[in-house]
């Protein structure tokens, strides 16, 4: 029996190493790897670059803490305000911490200007994570319940309606900000039309709101640009960054600016772990070979390959509702739930999810190559026309 928490319903399968796009288990059975870790391993399995750096680090400091300079982590802060535009970088360890100091920041924001109880609006079926404020500004019941009373000051409009944002906008000046992902990962691989981001930063500039973007899952390169909402040019105040920020060492980041800047000092926030040397190591190796290896550039074109050759395989086949995505962040939306399909595929050797109940979700890193898209649509199109035909 084992002592591990049951918060997981785990697939009875175990790892032991990867590489690339594939991966094997205890008995040496190999998997192709179409989730990369739910979008962390940005680099794929064992990449030369990503390994030495990691391994070189580790042999001089892994952990200072924050009472100290960690010229690592301004290194990599510079990365990110350089392919961002943006000014300030807080690192923690995870996107759900991320997104506690985005939302601790908009209070702050709020209160600084004199709002005595300030709220954020937020999406339907948003993921925003687990703690008990970003549970709260998640929009899924599913998640919250048994976990009440969440925490107040949040207020839900349907993802992309920004008609409803502009009617909250003219009768509750309680309002302070808005926090959103630019793709949905968990609810769906829904996608905010780049009109919709130019309305909505428009707007909180117009009502002094600040612009909360969760890039926890869609940033890093994986939608073809560093950062989704880079598509509509719609600069946040705020954004958050996870998972694949450092290709599985766990690191999150909070980045400001504009209205955001400078409104955490020292005492407002804070960290143990969050950017220590290993981690920003590893950031930094991700960043140097996205750019070296042109890897946003083959986010796009095998995205794209993917997606093509899917509808191709499941054209007329009843119970496709739609394929849709950015770059390697790819949504296949059934008309009926597929839960099971994650462990027969795990069963034939792919390795997906499926999120929103209806959606087979691929989240391939960003080193997936041609022979490995073609693969995977070998493998997954027979797959959904069998589940579709059979159940």
């Amino acid at each position: 029996m084992s002592h591990v928490m049951n918060t997981y319903a785990r697939l009875p399968v175990a790892f032991t190493h990867g590489e690339g796009a594939w991966m094997y288990d205890e008995t040496g059975k190999r998997y192709l790897d179409a989730l990369s870790g739910i979008a962390v391993n940005t680099l794929g399995h064992n990449h030369p670059r990503l390994v030495k750096a990691i391994a070189e680090q580790a042999g001089r400091l892994i952990h200072t803490s924050n009472l100290y300079r960690i010229p690592l982590q301004e290194q990599l802060a510079d990365r990110i305000a350089e392919t961002s535009g943006m000014d300030e970088v807080f690192f923690c360890n995870s996107g759900c911490e991320a997104n506690e100091a985005a939302i601790k920041l908009a209070r702050m924001y709020g209160n600084k200007k004199g709002v005595a109880l300030p709220h954020i609006i937020v999406m339907e079926n948003a993921f925003h994570g687990r703690t008990m404020a970003t549970l709260s500004a998640t929009g899924n019941r599913k998640t919250q319940a048994g976990f009440e009373p969440l925490v107040q000051g949040f207020i839900r409009v349907p993802y992309k309606d920004i008609e409803a944002i502009r009617k909250i906008a003219a009768h509750d000046n309680s309002v302070v900000a808005v926090m959103l992902e630019m793709i949905q990962g968990e609810g769906g691989v829904n996608v905010a039309d780049e009109t919709f981001q130019r309305e909505l930063r428009a707007l909180c500039d117009d009502k002094g709101w600040l612009m909360i973007c969760d890039e926890v899952q869609c940033g890093m390169g994986r939608t073809g640009k560093w950062y989704g909402w880079q598509h509509a040019g719609a600069m946040p105040d705020v954004m958050t960054l996870a998972k694949g920020l450092a290709s599985g060492v766990p690191i999150g980041a909070c980045v400001t600016s504009g209205r955001a800047k400078g409104l955490f000092g020292p005492g407002n926030h804070g960290s143990t772990f969050g950017g220590n040397p290993l981690a920003c190591a590893a950031g930094l190796a991700t960043f140097d070979t996205i750019v070296a290896d042109g890897l946003m550039e083959q986010a796009v074109a095998i995205g794209e390959q993917i997606r093509k050759g899917l509808a191709e395989a499941l054209d007329g086949v009843a119970g496709v509702v739609d394929i849709r995505g950015r770059g390697l962040m790819i949504g296949v939306e059934l008309d009926r739930p597929c839960g099971p399909l994650m462990a027969r595929a795990a069963e034939q050797g792919l390795l997906l999810s499926v999120t929103a109940e209806r959606v087979v979700r691929l989240l391939p890193a960003l080193t997936f190559s041609a022979e490995d898209a073609r693969a995977l649509v070998s493998m997954l199109a027979p797959m959904i026309r069998d589940f579709l035909a059979n159940g």
